[in-house]
C-alpha cells in the first residue's frame, strides 16, 4: 500500500471490512427472502449486485498499486452504496420490505457511505 493512505486505512481496517462483509452477508440473506418469500427476482437481482460489490471493492482497493487506483476502487464501493441505499427505498416503498427490515439494511449502508467518503475525502486531502 502507499504510505500516505496506509496510515489512514490501517486505522479503521477492521471496521470498514467487517461491516462491508457483514452487509454483504445480510444482503444475500434478504436476497434469498425476496425470492423465496416474494416471489420478486428483479429488484432482488439488483440489489444482489450492488449490495455485495461494496465489500468487494473495498477489498480490491486494500492491493491496489497506487492513490489513484485505491480512491477509484473506493468511489466504486460509494457508488455500488449508494445504489443500494436506492433499491432498499424502492423495496420500502413498494411493500416489499417493511420497516423493520429496512431501518437496520439501511442504516448500515448509510453508514458505509460516511466511512467511504470521510476515507476518500482524507485521502484527497493528502
Amino acid at each position: 500500500m502507499v504510505k500516505g493512505r496506509l496510515l489512514y486505512f490501517e486505522m479503521k481496517p477492521r471496521l470498514l471490512k467487517e461491516k462491508s462483509y457483514k452487509f454483504s452477508i445480510r444482503i444475500v440473506r434478504l436476497y434469498q427472502f425476496l425470492i423465496k418469500e416474494k416471489k420478486e427476482l428483479i429488484l432482488g437481482k439488483q440489489i444482489l449486485r450492488s449490495g455485495t460489490s461494496i465489500g468487494a471493492n473495498i477489498a480490491e482497493a486494500q492491493d491496489a498499486p497506487s492513490n489513484a487506483d485505491f480512491t477509484n476502487k473506493l468511489n466504486i464501493a460509494l457508488t455500488e452504496a449508494r445504489q443500494t441505499e436506492y433499491w432498499l427505498s424502492i423495496l420500502k416503498d413498494t411493500g416489499y420490505l417493511e420497516e423493520v427490515m429496512y431501518n437496520p439494511l439501511n442504516q448500515d449502508c448509510s453508514e458505509l457511505i460516511k466511512l467511504l467518503i470521510a476515507i476518500i475525502k482524507k485521502i484527497r486531502s493528502k
